[in-house]
This record gives structure tokens, sequence and C-alpha cells, in this order.
């Protein structure tokens, strides 16, 4: 399923061939879960509810067909190489125009590569996809260290930065000399790190959320507008129910245990964020899509791994620190998110587009690929 590391700094072909035995053990211990009780008339108000993921887990067991998804990513040139000591697992999809400009995608959590799906194609090959053929660009979509396929770190200190400079070196070692990147949730924290890196060839770095707060002002919060308003009461409830980030950002360790042992488990964990904590994101969701990703993480034991990389930004502060961003930065703001806030942003990053839409969330690479695939495109434009 994985290609062994090796101690160079060579570039190795990758395929993904998840062994069928995994697959039927998966198949097995979802048969075999043992539910939880609930009770009665909570809704999402205590968690995950019950009936979602028994709903969840017998479709994953019975009709979720993870051998078309694993074509599906086969069909992407698939690579892997050591980074500062730890594996990195990457799609690289060349244009077929001559000009492309280099970009780099970073998922965020709990996603994978997978989130990118809907954006190969029209980002690649626009002049196929009833775009200018101008717009081209040449992806690189690597696993975030600790996810998916890259596999778990080795070592302490994969925070945000860490990993940023070590999407820098992987564009290096493509010999890409001029380069743009992009990231949504934890990817995100990622491409704004590289923003405050600002290695030589990075021209701009676009973001789908900026976690920039108030600053305590209050004539700053009095100029909100009532879209930045909602926003902003998103941010709050999220803050209040999100029990997943303290959990990563505290006890990785202990939470793998769990995860690692029950799909079940960890198709609950991974649910929280997707479903948007009340539920109101669940007939939004792609369910394929979903579980692939869940897939990904079950298949290749990475539960406890990923999550680290939220424990080590909550020491250094990585993604989240006010230090100047001074790279030229494109934000999208989608409704059903948390709607970053313009103001509070452009106090320490270097904003040069804004863009807002009616719809789309979180994860919009796969809920609003189009409106995603579009503002990538203008926002590259100036630096092409």
């Amino acid at each position: 399923m994985t290609t062994p590391n090796r101690p160079d700094q060579g570039i190795r072909p990758f395929r993904i061939d998840v062994p069928d035995a995994h697959l039927e053990d998966l198949k097995d211990r979802l048969a075999r879960t043992r539910w939880p009780d609930q009770l009665s008339g909570v809704g999402c108000g205590y968690g995950t509810p019950l009936e979602y993921v028994r709903e969840m887990a017998e479709y994953w067991r019975t009709s979720y067909d993870w051998r078309k998804e694993e074509a599906r990513l086969n069909e992407f040139p698939q690579f892997t190489t050591t980074i500062d000591g730890a594996n990195v697992h990457f799609l690289h999809v060349r244009s077929p125009e001559l000009n492309a400009m280099p970009l780099i995608l970073t998922h965020g959590w709990p996603g994978s590569v997978a989130e990118f799906l809907d954006l190969i194609g029209p980002l690649t090959d626009p002049r196929s996809h009833g775009g200018d053929p101008a717009d081209a660009f040449d992806l690189v979509i690597p696993s975030i260290p600790g996810y998916g396929f890259s596999g778990p770190t080795l070592d302490t200190g994969w925070d945000s930065a860490r990993t940023a400079g070590a999407w820098d070196e992987l564009m290096k070692r493509l010999r890409y000399e001029r380069y743009g990147a992009h990231g949504g949730d934890a990817g995100a924290l990622i491409t704004r790190e590289l923003g405050i890196l600002k290695p030589d060839g990075l021209v701009g770095v676009h973001l789908l959320q900026i976690f920039a707060f108030p600053s305590g002002d209050p004539n700053e919060m009095a100029e909100l507008t009532e879209f930045e308003r909602q926003g902003m009461e998103i941010l709050a409830n999220f803050d209040a129910i999100s029990g997943y980030v303290k959990i990563h950002q505290t006890r990785p360790q202990t939470l793998a245990y769990g995860l690692t042992d029950s799909p079940a488990g960890q198709l609950a964990w991974n649910s929280e964020l997707f479903m948007g904590f009340r539920g109101e994101n669940v007939d939004n969701v792609d369910r394929d899509r979903f579980l692939t990703h869940v897939t990904i993480f079950w298949m290749t034991a990475t539960a406890g791994s990923s999550a680290r990389q939220y424990y080590e930004d909550a020491r250094t502060g990585a993604g989240y620190r006010e230090v100047p961003n001074d790279t030229p930065t494109g934000v999208s703001v989608f409704p059903n998110d948390f709607r970053s806030v313009r103001t509070f942003a452009e106090r320490s990053n270097n904003i040069v587009h804004w863009s807002t839409f009616d719809r789309g969330g979180h994860f919009a690479a796969s809920d609003a690929p189009d409106l995603l695939v579009g503002d990538l495109r203008e926002f590259f434009r100036r630096f092409r």
C-alpha cells in the first residue's frame, strides 16, 4: 500500500493498492461494532447522532466501493519523497499547456488529497472545461505529513510552519522556480505559514479561511457587516462545541487508540466537522467522497498522527499567529463557513484579493468546486 522510505532525496513512483484482506477486515469490524446508547430527542446536542453513524457505517460496509475510488485516485500520477525526515506522498498532475503555472494545493482535516478531485481537470486543462488555456496550472497535491498516504510522522515538531518549509522544498525538488499555493482548513494554516516564510519563487497564497480574530476594539466590531456578524456567530459556536480541536491539541495519543481500532469510531469522529456540529451539512455532504477520506484515515492508521498537527500548532502558534504575511494573499469566503473578516485579516496579511460567495462551505473544493476554480483562476492571473 505504501512505498518504504529511503534515506535519499529522490522522488519515487507510488500507486495506491489496499490489500483485499484489509478491506475484508474493515467490513468485519463494522459488522461487529459495539454501539453506544443515546438519549432520546437530543439530536446533535451531545455529539454525532447514533442513527447517523449506524446508517453511514452500514453504507460503508455494504455499498461503498473503495476500489472505484482507489481507481479514480490512481488515474493521476502519484509519488513519494522524503523531506526533513518525513515521508511525503503527493499527486503531480501536469497541464497539457506549455506555460502552466505551478500550484500546490493543501487539504485539511479530516480530509485528504481526494478533496481536490473535482478541481484537477478544470485547473490543469481549462481548454477542455470551457475555460481559457492561459489559466492552466500544473498541480502538486501533497498529503500533509502525518496524514493519509504520507503516513505517520516520526518525530515531534511537525507544526504548520515546518510543513510549509517542506512544501517549498517539494516545489524546489520538482524544479519549479515560481509557484502559487492554496489551502483550506488545516491546509489554510500551512499555506499562510508558507506566505509568512515567503521563500524565493512563491508568488501568492490563496486561502479558504484566514483565522484572524477581533482585537478587542469595540469600534472594530461595530463596523462589521451583517454577513460578517453571522460568520463570527458561526465561529463562536464552533469554538464552544468543537471538542475534537481541544483533544487534538492536548491528548492526540490517547485518542488514537480508539480511532485506530474502531472504524465506526473513526467515522463518527471525522463526521463532526463535515456534519457542521448541528447536522446542518448532512444533506450537502457527498457520502462517497466523505467515506473516501475516512477510508484513507483508516487504512493508513493516521488518526493519531494527523491530530498531532493541532498539538504542535497549539504550542508554537503556527497558523494563527499575527506575524506579518507579506506575500500577496487572496481569500475566498463561503457562507457555510467561519466567514473570514477582511478588516481583521488585513492587520497582518497582504490582502490583494477578497471574494464572497452565496453558496459553498468549509470544504469548498468539494461542495462548490466551480466557484473555487473561478476564484483561483482570477487571483493567480496577476502573477502570470
